[in-house]
Formats: structure tokens, C-alpha cells, sequence
């Protein structure tokens, strides 16, 4: 009995091969919008799974069937990417549905039930193995892109190679912008463990990540999404409990994953320069670091600073830098500055408004002037060259 439904399956193997192809493209709409090199490779998947069958039922003491060899073996890597999991489950069960259809043809008189028991043990074993070609694909790209996120990471910092970013973060499904750079340190973690945690946290809220651990070191690539793209602080707020113990530093927004340099170099400067703010928040903005970026002597942190605070005080013309001088040096008396000036103390109060509205510093408050000293410093020194 066995022997003639064996017969009647080699007669039918190419006629179910064409069914079952003829069948996804009925029923499954992704297969019908694949191009035409892929559906070709899905529909060799689907015959050669028809032929290994017939041959695991000829051959029924040959033990468990080498599915992943006999049926996936003959499709090419890339497909993996091209049909997801769910979807050769779909194209599983079409090609089951379809011998299952014609079984009162296909099996000899009285051989019904032992052919539907075969299919549904070799759908089983058809079912495993897919998970486990999967899960091979799977683990093999993510440490493929791990090391490219790395990769990309290290290019940001050390500012090569930028004209490749763009190719490489498109391999990766990189597509949101702005972009803002994150920078904390590791820890005691486990270094996957912590980038595995910051990846699934930022993709979870709808965020394109790359992270990437260099010594203790934690460095985070973010593609905000569009709700906080206005306020990219928004989007590193809820990754900063994912690093370690110490500050977290968040780089500049920028317009690309090619300018994402400047953002990553910020902040990994910026993480350097943390510790001259001890009570700095938690995550704390590059930019709000510069006048400990600056001391610690980043070039372009004191560059911005002058630019920033100095220059627009500058050309506003002498009296607001004399005032705010004098005002700096008098522990922030209003009196006494003054006295110092012999002008009353709503002029002085007034000059000093008019350097809060030009630097974004108000000089009563603590940080603010701290701020503005380092920048006169600098400004000053500058001018002397």
C-alpha cells in the first residue's frame, strides 16, 4: 500500500509543485508583490519541499528528515530577509493545504490515514526546522550588526570615513532624523546586556538606535522619532537609566546620520568634562557643559563660548560688559555695582536683563554666572591674540 502511494506521489510531485505556487499566489498578497527573482526562489522552497517529502515517505526508516538541508538548502541567504518568519508559515501551510486537498487521489485505496499522519508528522518537522533556520539567520545578523553598529560608532568619533555612514546605516534600516548622540558609562554592566537594553528601550519608543561600548565608555546613536523631534531631550530622558552610575551627556541635534559626529564628539567630550558639575541633571545637555568642556581644554567649546556669550556682549557696546563686569566681581550686588559705575541700580539692574536676553545667561543665577565669567575669560584672552 505504501509502495503505490509513493507511485502516485512521483507521478503528482511537479503537478503539486505548480498547485501549490498557483496557490500563494491566491491567497498570499505578500507573495504576489515580491519580485519576480524571489517569488522564483519561494516557489523552489515550496517544490522541494513536495520532493523531500515523497522522499522521507519512501524512505520512512531513514529517521528524522534533514529538513533545513533538503527544503531551505536550495533558497539563498538573503531570502530570510526578503520573507519573514510568519510568512513561510503561511507558505508552510499552503503547500499542506494543498497535498492535504488531493490525498483521496494521491494515496492508495486504504492509505488515507497513514499519508495524513506522514504530513503531519513531516509538517511538524517542517515547522522546526524553519524556526531553526531563523533563529541562525537571526543570531548570525544581529552579530553582524552589532560589530556594524560599532563600527559606526567608532567611524562618528573619530570622524573617518563619514561619506559611508549614510550606506552603512541604511543596511542597518536607519531612516529618522534628527539625530542626537548619547554618552554615559558602563558601569558594572554587562557590556550586550547594557547595549541590548538601550537598543530595545529606544526602538520600543520608536527611535533608529546604534550603540556601541569603547573602554567604560557607552556611546548611543538616537534617530528621534517624530513626536519628540522638537525636543530631542524628550527622547535620551527615558534611555538615561539604562547607563551606568555618573553623568549621561546628550550631544547637539543635527540634521543627519553624516553630521552625527559633531553630536557624538559633544557628548563624549562633554561626559569627559562632567565631573567639574557634580550636581549637573541627569541627562545634561553638551551644550550646557561647555564651560567644563572648555577648561578641560576643548578647543571648540571655547570657541562657542566666545562666540555664544562674549561677542554678542562685545558688539552690543562697552557699558553692558562693564557692567556685567563689576557685577561679577562685587558678588553680585546690584549696590555695589552701582557705585562702582556711579549709575543707579535700575540701570545696572536693566544692562544686566539686556545680557540675559543676548547670551541666554542671567547673571543673578548661580550656573548663569559661572557661565559668563568663564566666557569673559576666554573672550578676553581672545582679543588679547
Amino acid at each position: 500500500m505504501r509502495a503505490e502511494t509513493v507511485l502516485r506521489l512521483e507521478r503528482a510531485m511537479g503537478a503539486l509543485g505548480t498547485a501549490a505556487v498557483a496557490r500563494m499566489e491566491e491567497r498570499l498578497s505578500w507573495f504576489r508583490s515580491m519580485s519576480a527573482e524571489d517569488r522564483s526562489w519561494v516557489g523552489l522552497v515550496a517544490q522541494s519541499g513536495v520532493a523531500a517529502f515523497v522522499d522521507w515517505f519512501k524512505n520512512p526508516n531513514r529517521g528524522r528528515p534533514a529538513i533545513a538541508v533538503e527544503v531551505f538548502g536550495t533558497a539563498p541567504r538573503e531570502l530570510t530577509r526578503s520573507v519573514s518568519l510568519q510568512q513561510t508559515v503561511e507558505l508552510v501551510r499552503v503547500v499542506i493545504d494543498v497535498v492535504e486537498s488531493r490525498v483521496g487521489e494521491l494515496a492508495a485505496p486504504g492509505g488515507e490515514q497513514q499519508l495524513r499522519e506522514a504530513m503531519l508528522r513531516y509538517s511538524r518537522e517542517v515547522a522546526f526546522s524553519t524556526a531553526r533556520v531563523y533563529a541562525r539567520a537571526a543570531e548570525a545578523r544581529g552579530a553582524w550588526d552589532a560589530r556594524l553598529e560599532a563600527l559606526i560608532v567608532d567611524a562618528l568619533l573619530h570622524g573617518d570615513r563619514e561619506e559611508g555612514l549614510e550606506t552603512w546605516g541604511a543596511s542597518l534600516g536607519w531612516s529618522r532624523t534628527p539625530v542626537i548622540a548619547i554618552a554615559g558609562l558602563l558601569g558594572d554592566q554587562d557590556p550586550e546586556e547594557a547595549l541590548a537594553n538601550l537598543r530595545t528601550s529606544a526602538r520600543r519608543a520608536g527611535h533608529d538606535v546604534l550603540a556601541g561600548v569603547q573602554g567604560e565608555r557607552v556611546v548611543v546613536v538616537v534617530g528621534v522619532n517624530e513626536q519628540t523631534a522638537s525636543d530631542p531631550m524628550a527622547a535620551a530622558t527615558p534611555l538615561a537609566g539604562l547607563f551606568g552610575p555618573g553623568a549621561v551627556v546628550v550631544g547637539p541635534p543635527v540634521e543627519d546620520l553624516r553630521a552625527a559626529s559633531r553630536s557624538a564628539r559633544a557628548a563624549v567630550d562633554g561626559l569627559r568634562a562632567a565631573p567639574g558639575w557634580p550636581d549637573a541633571p541627569r541627562p545634561v545637555s553638551a551644550e550646557d557643559l561647555l564651560p567644563e568642556r572648555a577648561l578641560d581644554g576643548d578647543q571648540s567649546a571655547r570657541s562657542r563660548l566666545v562666540e555664544q556669550v562674549y561677542q554678542p556682549l562685545r558688539d552690543a557696546g562697552t557699558p553692558l560688559l562693564d557692567t556685567l563686569s563689576v557685577y561679577l566681581e562685587h558678588a553680585s550686588s546690584l549696590e555695589s555695582t552701582a557705585r562702582m559705575l556711579f549709575v543707579h541700580p535700575n540701570t545696572v539692574r536693566y544692562r544686566l536683563s539686556r545680557v540675559a536676553e543676548l547670551t541666554g545667561q542671567a547673571p543673578s543665577d548661580s550656573r548663569g554666572s559661572f557661565v559668563l565669567r568663564v566666557a569673559l575669560t576666554l573672550g578676553r584672552l581672545a582679543d588679547r591674540r
